[in-house]
């Protein structure tokens, strides 16, 4: 196995050194990407294909589907709402201890998703920070309700669109807004008439891995809005249950999220090859 050379790259005019590829690294990459791809070979050769369409239509499925479509579609308008600006005061502004806001606004990334259910609950549950104040004030209750599932998607999903923007805003030219501000346009014209359309692809990327990262939540959704059918039991839930009892439906609803991914990557592949 050998490798071929060029003359340079598109950045750094670099070659590709001309040899044989060393096994020290190609078996480890081999073997990395089984270790990825075989699991979801496996899903697919165990899928009831038969009676897919029969399973897909089952009442139950069908609840699911259309409940982790609608709160996923509603998350993410949250968090349209709430993270394009966001985003916008990060990359726009010079903000005090910026890096810190920056930090908080990503934790959720990495925070196990159980963590960010329980964290919700004691800010927005019925004796929570918010939630008693909530309850007492207005009488809403958000915990085990399908406003809660949706509270639970957008905490989790919504770093994915503000990362996304910030990083279009930043790559976008600022001297068309800088010319719009010369010509007597006030901020709030700038931003809707020219910044909007300029980070609008940045917006959209972002919106569609917000929307999967909600439709594939879990962790914090079972644990701030319970597993009720029709009211809180998405699709991740409606897996996990279906794994004690009907296997073959549990296969099902994965092979839907599966398929969800690939279109998503699919969308999203040419602008993160041209980016690169």
């Amino acid at each position: 196995m050998t490798t071929t050379s060029r003359s340079g790259s598109a950045r750094g005019g670099g070659r590709v050194v001309a040899g044989r590829l060393p096994w020290v690294l190609v078996v480890p990459a081999l073997l990395g990407l089984a270790f990825l791809v075989l699991p979801l070979a496996g899903l697919l050769i165990r899928a009831p294909w038969p009676t897919l369409l029969q399973r897909l239509s089952e009442p139950q499925i069908l609840e699911a589907l259309r409940l982790s479509v609608v709160t996923a579609t509603i998350a993410t308008a949250v968090c349209l709402l709430l993270g394009v600006p966001l985003a916008w005061l990060l990359a726009r502004v010079d903000l005090p201890g910026k890096r810190v806001v920056r930090a908080l606004v990503t934790v959720p990334l990495v925070l196990p998703p159980v963590v960010g259910g329980v964290a919700l609950l004691l800010v927005l549950g019925r004796r929570g920070l918010v939630g008693q104040w909530l309850e007492s004030a207005f009488g809403v209750t958000l915990p085990f309700t399908t406003a809660g599932v949706v509270i639970a998607e957008a905490f989790v999903a919504m770093p994915f669109l503000v990362i996304s923007v910030e990083g279009a805003l930043r790559a976008a030219d600022q001297r068309y807004e800088e010319a719009a501000a010369t010509l007597g346009a006030s901020r709030w014209t700038v931003f809707r008439r020219v910044t909007l359309p300029l980070v609008a692809p940045g917006i959209v990327a972002g919106a569609v891995l917000c929307w999967a990262r909600a439709l594939g939540e879990f962790g914090a959704t079972i644990t701030f809005a319970g597993n009720f059918p029709g009211t809180t039991r998405t699709m991740p839930l409606a897996v996990y249950l279906a794994l004690e009892t009907e296997p073959e439906a549990a296969i099902v609803l994965s092979l839907v999220l599966l398929a969800v991914s690939v279109v998503i990557l699919a969308s999203l592949r040419d602008r993160w090859v041209n980016a690169a």
